[in-house]
């Protein structure tokens, strides 16, 4: 069984949303079955197959929570030091073509988010940093092109 690495947050987020599928929406989709099976025929109305479908794709989202919490290996940040790139590091970049600086946290695939700054460790850039150091230059293939990117700063916070 493959572990899953993430910060504590991104593990606080799947327990979260485990607990809100089955507290919340679970008795919701339960009782809206129940709803449409008052209706009458069952083989033509479209309330129930739309709320069967909706069971299904919860309790699948379900069993795939449980399992990446199962495997999950959580990586404590906090404790984390050193000037080189690793998982959990917060980086301050630099693109070397438009001088915009961005920052980034490397984390586990299940909690990446671009746009709120966090990047997979199985990422093209994410692949290309770890290792690298404060000052470093690096290369980065992406879908868009190459791009280049110098470490301003690495924190763990």
């Amino acid at each position: 069984m493959e572990k899953l690495p993430m910060t504590a947050a991104g593990f606080s987020a799947l327990e979260a949303e485990l607990k809100h599928r089955q507290q919340v929406e679970r008795p919701r989709i339960v009782e809206a079955i129940s709803e449409a099976r008052s209706h009458g025929d069952l083989s033509e109305n479209a309330e129930y197959h739309a709320a069967k479908e909706s069971q299904s794709l919860n309790e699948g989202r379900i069993a795939e929570l449980e399992d990446k919490i199962a495997r999950a290996e959580i990586i404590d940040v906090s404790k984390l030091s050193g000037n080189s790139v690793k998982f959990g590091a917060t980086l301050t970049l630099i693109d070397e073509d438009t001088e915009e600086e961005k920052r980034y946290q490397i984390v586990g695939d299940t909690e990446a988010d671009v746009k709120s700054g966090r990047i997979s460790v199985s990422s093209p850039i994410s692949r290309a940093l770890i290792g690298k150091k404060v000052g470093d230059t690096v290369e980065v293939n992406t879908p868009g092109g190459g791009k280049s990117y110098e470490i301003l700063k690495v924190e763990f916070i």
